[in-house]
């Protein structure tokens, strides 16, 4: 069952009546744009190797890609941050498959250009225990391809939101990660990819949990 994709065009349909035509025009236009950069075609793809990073996960302790994967495959969830109500909403139905994510012998980590304490947060709405990773400057998802800087034009908008970026990840920049997750083998080799520049796209948990099965056949 799409219970996040049925979350998210819920959530979609209520926006409607609460944002104006014209900004909702530009949010897309600015969507139109990030894709027609290119930003998915540079991403990291299936088959590629996820680069080995060290970052801190919320609780400020140091992490390691290479020895997650000493122990198990990994389910690397990639978001904008906990200020995203996409966001927010794939996390917590995250958690609804965490327990059959890890049942099929993968682990599942976040990633996300927050800082510590903000990602904390985010890991305390969601209800979800696992590491969430503050990729400070976005340097680990630069290697992995994903980082865009967010359009001039919808910065006026997130600000009339209450959406201060630079504010959640602790710099004066706008660069952010494309979301994407990547199922990642214990030999570091991306087994599967879904990357998607518009936010409001995100891989359905059950998918994942779908694709972890086949793999253990």
């Amino acid at each position: 069952m799409d219970i996040l994709k049925s979350e998210i065009a819920a959530y979609k349909a209520a926006m409607k009546d609460k944002v104006p035509d014209g900004i909702r025009a530009i949010m897309a236009q600015c969507t139109t744009e990030i894709k027609e950069s290119g930003v998915e075609r540079r991403a990291l793809k299936t088959g590629d190797r996820m680069p080995d990073f060290e970052l801190p996960n919320q609780h400020n302790e140091l992490r390691r890609l290479s020895d997650y994967l000493a122990e198990s495959p990994v389910v690397l969830n990639i978001y904008r941050g906990g200020w995203c109500p996409y966001c927010n909403m794939e996390m917590k139905a995250l958690h609804g498959v965490q327990n059959e994510i890890e049942s099929h012998g993968a682990r599942l980590v976040g990633m996300a250009p927050e800082t510590p304490d903000r990602a904390l947060s985010t890991a305390e709405r969601a209800g979800i225990a696992i590491d969430i990773l503050s990729d400070s400057g976005n340097r680990v998802a630069e290697q992995m391809g994903l980082v865009f800087e967010l359009p001039q034009a919808l910065r006026p908008i997130y600000e009339k939101f209450g959406i201060d970026i630079p504010g959640f990840n602790g710099d004066d920049s706008f660069r952010l990660p494309v979301p994407a997750t990547y199922i990642i083998g214990q030999d570091g080799v991306i087994q599967y990819d879904f990357v998607n520049a518009d936010y409001t796209q995100r891989l359905e948990p059950a998918e994942i949990v779908a694709l972890l099965a086949r793999a253990g056949k």
